[in-house]
């Protein structure tokens, strides 16, 4: 099992304290997040911090989607190329001469 580090971090002017297995990863996140929620607040300059933070929320949940359909997508299309692949590789040896 990895051990956990505590990191300090930035959102949105707060301080919070994480427990993070890879500091880099956490420090790409907690980046993203933050320039989301600062993104957010721009559109949303007349809203409380509440709303701008479940906006913000949404927007990443909606990232997060978009992400997973790509995968599954691609997964798909790899999966039939290796299938058409083991085909080939089928009928090549099949119709070769022994």
């Amino acid at each position: 099992m990895t051990e956990k580090k505590k990191l300090k971090v930035k959102i949105f002017d707060k301080e919070f304290s994480l427990l993070v297995e890879n500091e880099e990863i956490a420090a790409d996140l907690v980046e993203y997040v933050n320039k989301v929620m600062e993104d957010t607040k721009e559109e949303l300059n007349d809203q409380p911090l509440e709303t701008v933070a479940i906006i913000a929320a949404l927007n990443i949940a909606y990232d997060l989607s978009l992400e997973k359909n790509r995968y599954r997508e691609f997964s798909i299309q790899a999966t039939d190329k290796i299938k058409k692949m083991k085909l080939l590789l089928n009928e090549s040896v099949l119709s070769s001469p022994s």
